[in-house]
């Protein structure tokens, strides 16, 4: 019987062991993740942050730095010593210096959940995506950082009915996208002549942090269609410097910009006998009068050197006077007052800011009065031409052919789904 009885234990044991290989072996197969020792319970739960920092784990204070306040100002209600806030601004100085901060931009302290309050960071926002973390721990120093930025492709396509703005707005587009086509075309279409019926078509990459739009990132092609006319802009890189060209590979960059100053409409033209508003008497207004508000920037319409600067006793109030090249030199009047930096012999670079406009001299209100002058002649701003420059070179010809024919691609694929708004 003992026999017997031990015969079946030896039979029930090597039939667990095969139970139990097969089922190790299984488990090996399917690969199943096992937690290491060092795992713990925070490593697998997901833990809410902000500015990389655990909320749960914090008293939050949120504000916005207001006129005249300074670091001491946010920290102050936190106890944190003056001897302290000197040493992290000291410390802090190669990443940031706090004397930048601007009124109306975002700040946070993370505080302890203590009875008494300890501030243990404070983050400024320096824009919608970077910002300092200053820390209030046993080290003293700050570090930058960025929030997360996805990027969204998109393509909008509308017709004009009143302003580029507007039209942006129909479309359910990004109206900035209005800004930076005036910058794409600043030397091909005038902005301040676009009719009802020119329409447009872009390519472009968004920027969003969570679901809050950021700016525009990258306009891939655009298409202009002013007066009846595309005008097609392909991105591409030539020298390791980006810039738009049409389809045949012509610089949409010109010697010289469209206009001085963006999204302004023009009040009088050029003229050899107008009727002035001041002085109420007929006489030539060898210029362009653009009529903005005061403080809209004024640029420069291309490369040159500043030769006079002053006020203008007969009228022109303060001006600015460029001189470009051997031939053309062009004149801005009626300033509010002149960038910093506006002197006599100063290198202008084209795009530049060189004043504001305003309502000196003999003016009934602001605007800007702009002349351009051809080998010492004044001649109508309008009817200036000026040549591309920096054409797609030879040596990259294939690869503009090759970008220009994936945009163009890319345009048939979103064509079904929206309305043609460019035929």
């Amino acid at each position: 019987m003992l026999k017997k009885d031990l015969i079946i234990i030896v039979i029930i044991s090597l039939i667990l062991v095969g139970v139990i290989n097969y089922v190790s072996t299984e488990y090996r197969r399917y690969d199943y993740p096992v937690m290491a020792a060092s795992d713990t319970l925070m490593n697998v739960i997901e833990v809410e942050t902000e500015y990389g920092l655990a909320i749960d784990s914090f008293d939050i204070y949120k504000g916005k730095v207001k006129r005249n306040q300074f670091l001491a100002d946010m920290l102050g209600k936190f106890d944190v010593p003056y001897v302290h806030i000197d040493k992290l601004v000291r410390n802090s100085k190669e990443v940031f210096d706090v004397r930048r901060m601007k009124v109306g931009n975002r700040y946070a302290v993370f505080s302890s959940l203590d009875s008494v309050a300890k501030a243990k960071y404070l983050v400024y926002e320096e824009s919608s995506i970077d910002y300092i973390v200053f820390h209030l721990g046993d080290s003293l120093y700050a570090e930058r950082q960025q929030k997360e930025v996805t990027s969204i492709r998109k393509h909008v396509k509308g017709s004009i009915e009143s302003s580029l703005w507007n039209a942006m707005k129909d479309a359910d587009a990004n109206p900035m996208l209005a800004v930076e086509l005036s910058e794409i075309y600043a030397w091909t279409v005038d902005f301040f002549g676009i009719q009802k019926g020119d329409a447009f078509e872009v390519i472009y990459d968004e920027q969003y942090v969570d679901s809050l739009s950021v700016g525009i990132e990258t306009i891939h092609f655009a298409n202009f269609r002013h007066y009846g006319d595309d005008n097609k802009a392909y991105h591409f890189m030539q020298d390791s410097v980006w810039s738009y060209f049409d389809e045949e590979g012509n610089s949409l960059r010109k010697a010289f910009l469209k206009a001085p100053l963006r999204f302004s409409r023009i009040s009088s033209k050029f003229s050899n006998s107008r009727l002035h508003p001041v002085l109420k008497i007929r006489r030539p207004h060898h210029g362009i009068d653009y009529a903005a508000p005061s403080g809209t920037p004024v640029y420069s319409i291309g490369d040159g050197v500043v030769i006079k600067k002053g006020y203008q006793k007969r009228g022109g109030g303060n001006y600015i006077k460029i001189k470009h090249n051997s031939v053309y030199t062009t004149v801005y009047m009626h300033f509010s007052k002149f960038a910093k930096g506006m002197a006599t012999g100063k290198k202008i670079q084209q795009g530049q800011v060189i004043g504001y406009v305003g309502k000196t001299g003999l003016a009934t209100g602001p605007h800007l009065d702009f002349r351009v002058f051809k080998n010492g002649k004044a001649i109508d701003p309008l009817k200036v031409e000026s040549p591309p420059v920096d054409p797609v070179k030879e040596t990259y010809t294939q690869a503009f052919k090759a970008t220009v024919k994936h945009w163009d691609l890319k345009l048939l694929e979103y064509a079904p789904q929206a309305e043609t708004a460019l035929n």
